[in-house]
């Protein structure tokens, strides 16, 4: 660590004076390993901390940014470090602080007359999800970094998941917030009010945000009945477009029912039952796609099981489904969901790769997908695709693996910049979006202004100036400071 200034020295001082020696980590510290808040998820980028903060709560929270601020010392908020666009780990320059929410983690109330739960930003997803169904409730959110993800994060970044399709995003999820603004005030915004009418809808603005205009420190949650019966199904489809058909004949056969509709390409379950074999992937030699289906049903099994065998006939008989199995009991039903949420850490088995978390009007993604992959098979020979994602919502994950045998580094090096901008000017021309559930990061802040409408970046500028005018919150993330 470099010799740190008077202005750093006092600044620590006065974070330890507030959260506790113990709670304020710095390089000096004798056997300090600052690593697993300074390195992404993706271990692509590796930054250096002034320090990292464990607040107790949000007064103290409150008491940190306001020394921040009289200190013009930039922070960076962090929940499990789960992010995939480097908006949660500091820059290289160790002067930013890293604001560790994990300690506020606390289940502080469920109200189940008003249907919800109000938490701590540092709880854990899958805690969440567990008190609410410990209460007789369905907390829905679910992605596949819940057992480490925290709902600051999920808010900030306004994850999606793959209840999208009946849910909606965690914006949807949410009815009020506890933010500690770039001054050091607290907005007690924590209402569990359905309807809101007086003025503008700062809930909703801080809601990925990525943590550039606020710290979120707590939030109320929507809660629903737990369903009677939840069925899954995999279905082989033979093309994208039969894909799309069938997404439409599940809304019509099973409506509010039908909670999860992911997408997969052949080659990325190749990787899954090459790289976790015992995971026993079904169907996906035989068709280029396969479907996994969610239903969820508020009478009996018996009831939902009708729907789906209904639906699978329908679909056999109009030739969007080749073939499709359904789960006979939940460990069954955990064991395909398994292998959709595994597809992730199988490609980081089969090495780096170039990921887009994109999404486009469902109407048109076989005719992006078709032509996207075409051009890339085109300008980039031997490379591999690995599609999959939300259908339901329109989201998906469509990545590009170096070509079999090719050196991972070489290959980013080579063709990163090429790739994200082909697929960006597609995304572009089918009236899609270049992020539609990781955020925007570090990762894509200078190309969002070659794709974001330039009246909302202006917008957008205006608010962040407005709310943070020292840029101490996130800097570097979602917009640049020289573009504002």
């Amino acid at each position: 660590m470099t010799d740190l200034t008077t202005t750093q020295t006092d600044l620590i001082s006065q974070l330890r004076a507030v959260c506790g020696h113990a709670n304020v980590l710095t390089h000096d510290d004798p056997g300090a390993d600052l690593s697993p808040w300074e390195q992404d998820w993706r271990k692509r980028v590796k930054g250096l901390a002034l320090a990292v903060v464990r607040p107790a709560n949000t007064q103290e929270v409150a008491a940190v940014v306001k020394a921040c601020a009289a200190a013009n010392t930039p922070i960076v908020p962090q929940g499990g470090n789960t992010g995939l666009v480097v908006g949660g780990v500091p820059n290289n320059s160790g002067t930013q602080i890293v604001l560790s929410m994990t300690r506020m983690n606390a289940v502080r109330a469920i109200d189940p007359a008003n249907l919800t739960i109000t938490v701590e930003a540092g709880c854990v997803l899958q805690n969440l999800q567990a008190a609410a169904e410990n209460s007789g409730f369905l907390f829905p959110l679910s992605l596949g970094a819940e057992g480490s993800c925290t709902i600051g994060g999920n808010l900030g970044t306004n994850a999606g998941g793959t209840q999208v399709v009946r849910y909606g995003n965690t914006r949807e999820l949410c009815l009020g917030l506890e933010v500690v603004t770039a001054q050091g005030d607290i907005w007690h915004g924590l209402t569990g009010l359905r309807k809101d009418n007086t003025g503008y809808d700062l809930r909703n603005l801080m809601i990925g945000s990525e943590g550039t205009l606020g710290i979120i420190c707590a939030a109320t949650m929507k809660l629903y009945p737990l369903p009677a019966a939840q069925l899954t199904a995999w279905a082989a489809v033979p093309s994208m477009e039969a894909a799309v058909q069938l997404l439409g004949l599940a809304h019509q056969r099973l409506g509010p029912g039908l909670t999860g509709f992911e997408v997969m390409g052949q080659f990325a379950l190749s990787l899954v039952e090459k790289h976790y074999p015992q995971l026993r992937v079904p169907l996906w030699q035989e068709t280029p796609w396969c479907v996994l289906l969610e239903n969820s049903d508020s009478e009996n099994e018996s009831h939902a099981r009708g729907q789906f065998e209904s639906l699978l006939e329908a679909a056999l008989e109009d030739g969007c489904v080749t073939d499709a199995v359904v789960a006979e009991n939940l460990t069954q039903a955990r064991s395909l969901w398994h292998i959709r949420e595994t597809i992730t850490l199988a490609q980081v088995q089969e090495g780096l790769n170039i990921k887009h978390d994109i999404s486009i009007p469902v109407s048109r993604i076989p005719a992006f997908v078709a032509e996207t992959d075409a051009l890339l098979a085109r300008e980039v020979p031997g490379v591999r695709l690995v599609d999959f994602g939300h259908l339901g919502d329109g989201n998906l994950h469509y990545n590009v693996q170096a070509p079999e045998g090719a050196d991972g580094q070489a290959f980013l090096r080579d063709n990163e910049e090429r790739v994200n901008t082909l697929v960006f000017d597609q995304v572009a021309k089918f009236g899609g979006s270049i992020s539609a559930e990781h955020g925007v990061g570090e990762q894509k802040v200078n190309k969002l202004p070659l794709y974001k409408d330039p009246t909302a970046l202006a917008m957008m500028r205006a608010v962040k100036k407005a709310l943070d005018p020292q840029n101490i919150m996130n800097p570097g993330r979602v917009l640049a400071w020289h573009n504002i």
